[in-house]
């Protein structure tokens, strides 16, 4: 399937990703609102004064040097960091600074990490079964019984990232590309409403990575995506709009046509400071 076949069906849903009753309430703005962040460590401003929206089902791209604050973002949404000023709302209800972690995340906010963890050990299967259930101890995970609504859901996500023909196949012996898929779709598995992704495609083959552009574009609709990512090809290849980052703050928003063309950005995106 192509990445512009995949485009023209940007806006399929899949039902089991967002629950029938979504706490997250989006009927007065968008999913996910940052109103003057800053946080410090040492000093340094890793966060200064960061302003940033995400509407609901919004495929958002973020870009930026090293140091412009990606990582330290994510973690603040996530709760991982907590900033010294500003709001983080997660729709209208939900203040995320008054949460912990295992709350933002049973809330429907789930993070994929650039280096993909997978239970090696398991089958893709049993990695996407475990990642579903509500007792996340192992052995009483793989024995029970599967009902067929978890099974369906389970062949569902399959087919999302791709591996249907793998699922009996050891998660140790996938390809880097394939782990990562395999970390999306377990994520997946925990109806997230807003995914959080963290430079998919490093290290990807070309057929990888346009596989993997085939997957974040056809998750764009009710369910936001995130991406943060270096490579500018990949992120050409999937953005509707990009947000630079620059010192903690937002440099520049646009398509990827305006940043690029962006002075400002050129100067420190591409470190043409004289």
């Amino acid at each position: 399937m192509s990445i512009m076949t995949e485009f023209t069906r940007r806006d399929r849903v899949f039902e089991f990703l967002a629950p029938t009753q979504s706490p997250v309430d989006v009927r007065h703005g968008p999913i996910l609102y940052l109103e003057d962040v800053t946080v410090s460590f040492d000093g340094f401003k890793a966060i200064n004064n960061l302003n940033l929206t995400i509407d609901d089902g919004e495929l958002r791209c973020i870009i930026g040097p090293n140091g412009a604050g990606k990582t330290t973002m994510m973690d603040i949404i996530t709760g991982k960091t907590r900033p010294d000023t500003g709001s983080v709302w997660f729709g209208s209800r939900h203040n995320l600074l008054n949460m912990n972690e295992p709350e933002i995340a049973t809330l429907g906010i789930g993070r994929k990490f650039q280096k993909p963890t997978v239970f090696e050990a398991l089958t893709v299967f049993e990695n996407l079964e475990l990642s579903m259930a509500a007792d996340k101890r192992v052995f009483p995970t793989l024995t029970a019984a599967l009902t067929g609504e978890h099974q369906d859901r389970i062949d569902e996500v399959l087919d999302i990232i791709g591996l249907s023909d793998l699922r009996e196949r050891l998660a140790g012996i996938l390809s880097h590309g394939q782990k990562q898929w395999l970390e999306i779709g377990m994520l997946l598995m925990q109806k997230p409403r807003l995914l959080l992704v963290d430079e998919p495609v490093a290290g990807m083959t070309e057929q990888e990575m346009e596989r993997t552009a085939e997957l974040l574009t056809g998750l764009a609709g009710k369910q936001s995506v995130v991406v943060v990512e270096h490579d500018m090809g990949f992120v050409r290849s999937i953005a509707r709009k990009v947000t630079v980052l620059h010192q903690g703050s937002v440099l520049a928003e646009g398509s990827m046509d305006q940043v690029s063309a962006d002075p400002d950005v050129v100067k420190v995106y591409l470190g043409e400071d004289d």
